[in-house]
């Protein structure tokens, strides 16, 4: 239905009586203003107590996201272990989060793209605590490029970082997994939900890597392991999003119905959720954390202005293209 104006838009209350003869609720002259969700900690509804004598086993877990999830988990309990390839980073957070939690982390240098890398990693955990009872495949490697601009390796070196890096990690920890009858976390994204442009690589890495906890819900389940992936959208201060940001629009193109940009802790609330026992019956789930944004997400940059010419890209975007 379309109601046309011969001249200057009629007022409020004359807009309501029109409305109300189409049967369309009245309209009020002041919006009210949206609701914005609070940022909350997990500690405000879960016991502190709730993972002691808990083991956690996260890739990426030095930085960003991962490490916001890894401070969580050890926060209601749990000691961990974080794995990466640049060992100064991996001993400096390991300090910080044992400093801001007051339980132990420890580095394991290691490149998910290795396997034998990885099984050593898992045995330093079991060598320092005995278990492993979760684990959160977060390595990820990311980048805005074209397809018609992406070189076969920059393709295979994503697919190799997120999906194989995923799969390796749970090949070296499920035996020890199994024993606790522990859980698995991965990280993904909403890209492949709808086409992203710029994001080829990394929608079908992540797109697999959903597919891969699906099957692994299914077979580990009459083993007593869980498995499920979070879904991160536009999380305010991560890497991601400042490689995804429009420098030429603050608001990047994002709306979401709870009303801001998510942040780390709104990550690591669902994480808190899905290893403790309240999620004993919650696997192979794919769980978007972005306030309902992906229901509204259009492109992030100019379309198809940003796809005929790529060039354009570089003077929009924060990260490098």
């Amino acid at each position: 239905m379309e109601l046309k104006f011969s001249a200057s838009p009629p007022s409020a209350r004359l807009l309501n009586l029109m409305l109300f003869d189409f049967g369309i609720p009245s309209i009020s002259p002041m919006s009210p203003s949206a609701y914005v969700a609070p940022i909350v900690d997990s500690t405000s509804s879960f016991k502190s107590d709730i993972f002691a004598g808990k083991v956690l086993f996260c890739t990426g877990g030095a930085s960003g996201i991962c490490r916001g999830m890894t401070e969580a988990i050890m926060r209601h309990g749990a000691n961990a272990v974080i794995i990466g390839r640049r060992l100064d980073r991996l001993e400096q957070a390991s300090k910080e989060l044992s400093a801001a939690t007051g339980r132990t982390c420890i580095p394991a240098q290691a490149d998910v793209r290795q396997p034998n890398s990885l099984q050593e990693a898992a045995q330093k955990a079991i060598n320092a605590f005995g278990r492993i009872d979760f684990v959160i495949c977060g390595a990820a490697g990311n980048f805005m490029a074209p397809i018609s601009g992406l070189s076969e390796n920059a393709f295979k070196t994503v697919i190799e970082i997120d999906t194989l890096g995923t799969y390796n990690t749970v090949k070296a920890t499920i035996p020890h997994v199994r024993v606790t009858k522990g859980a698995y976390i991965s990280v993904s994204a909403t890209l492949h939900y709808n086409a992203t442009p710029y994001q080829v690589h990394v929608s079908a890495a992540k797109a697999a890597v959903d597919a891969l906890s699906n099957v692994l819900a299914v077979e580990e389940g009459p083993h007593g392991v869980r498995s499920n992936v979070i879904a991160p959208g536009f999380i305010a201060g991560t890497e991601g999003f400042d490689r995804l940001s429009n420098k030429d629009d603050q608001s990047h193109g994002f709306s979401a119905p709870l009303g801001r940009f998510g942040d780390v802790k709104d990550v690591a609330n669902a994480a808190v959720f899905l290893f403790s026992d309240a999620a004993s019956y919650v696997t192979g789930q794919v769980i978007p954390v972005d306030g309902g944004s992906e229901h509204l997400r259009s492109t992030f940059f100019p379309y198809p202005q940003s796809v005929l010419d790529p060039t354009s890209m570089q003077k929009l975007m924060k990260g490098k293209l």
